[in-house]
């Protein structure tokens, strides 16, 4: 008795606003089909791909069911594009990076027909990392719920104005600040928004969540690390300005004086395919070009 193995499908998600991102996806959609692997497209992009072999889905939450992977092809913002693609699904990601820093891709663009083929292999592997979900409350009732791969950011509206937040950590009041806002962020966030805000670098392999203040105007306004367990909540100081919850900067809810967000770990965790083991320590230094002239390592040890 002979069996037939399970058809493969990739969701292809694209940064189409770039030529050689559309280049990119047309050779990789090749490849994958000439390989028999189904390939799919967001209904938001099939125009612009001009893919007539490829099989055209709605875009949109769960456009990834049934798919094995979501393969991105941009910067880290068309990867937490493809996230939301993949978010309900079994669907892994793994991004090729067309962009700047490119922190969650996981190959370059001239490696492109190399990962295509490693992939048809199934030659890679996947990890689980960190997410958070997300609540605002006014007047103690739920009046929103959202996620974030990276961060969820309490900011002002208002350039001319600072907000009056209260910070809470696990049902107790921590500290008041005025400022700009505060980031809530994942260890896979903390070289985004936290980062800039001038939070610590987090190894994704660590469990725990972080708190950086934007901006603050106080005496003790230092960037937190608490346990993954942790439930964060940040408070408009009623009276102060309105502000605005930012997730992955791609989904806001508007913010009145008086209104609480809490965010906690998220209930399911993003899927990341991953090549190889190279060291996170090794992806800092790349991304950031960072110098290391002068190391000796363990051989120029006494």
């Amino acid at each position: 008795m002979t069996t037939t193995a399970e058809p493969r499908a990739f969701l292809l998600v694209t940064h189409t606003g770039r030529e050689p991102a559309t280049a990119a996806a047309r050779l990789a959609a090749a490849r994958l089909i000439a390989s028999g692997v189904e390939v799919r497209v967001p209904s938001s992009e099939a125009a612009d791909l001009d893919l007539p072999d490829a099989r055209i889905v709605e875009a949109g939450p769960g456009a990834a069911a049934g798919c094995e992977l979501v393969v991105v092809l941009g910067g880290d913002g068309t990867l937490l594009r493809g996230a939301e693609f993949a978010r309900g699904t079994e669907a892994a990601l793994l991004g090729v990076n067309l962009g700047h820093v490119g922190f969650l891709a996981e190959a370059d663009e001239d490696d492109l027909a190399a990962v295509v083929d490693r992939l048809v292999a199934r030659a890679y592997v996947v990890e689980e990392r960190l997410t958070l979900d997300v609540v605002v409350l006014r007047d103690g009732v739920q009046l929103a719920s959202s996620w974030a791969v990276n961060e969820a950011s309490v900011e002002k509206t208002s350039r001319e104005r600072m907000i009056e937040v209260i910070v809470e950590v696990d049902g107790r009041p921590l500290s008041r600040w005025g400022g700009d806002g505060v980031v809530c962020a994942t260890p896979t966030g903390s070289t985004a928004y936290a980062f800039s805000a001038g939070g610590p670098v987090v190894w994704p392999e660590v469990q725990a969540l972080l708190l950086v203040p934007i901006s603050a105007h106080a005496l003790f306004a230092r960037p937190l690390v608490v346990a993954p367990s942790s439930v964060l909540a940040v408070e408009l100081v009623p009276g102060t300005s309105d502000g605005v919850v930012w997730c992955d900067g791609r989904r806001t809810v508007d913010l009145a004086p008086g209104d609480r967000v809490e965010v906690r770990r998220g209930g399911e965790p993003l899927r990341l395919a991953r090549l190889s083991y190279a060291p996170f320590t090794d992806r800092l230094v790349r991304k950031f070009d960072l110098s290391v002239e002068g190391w000796r390592g363990r051989a120029g040890r006494a």
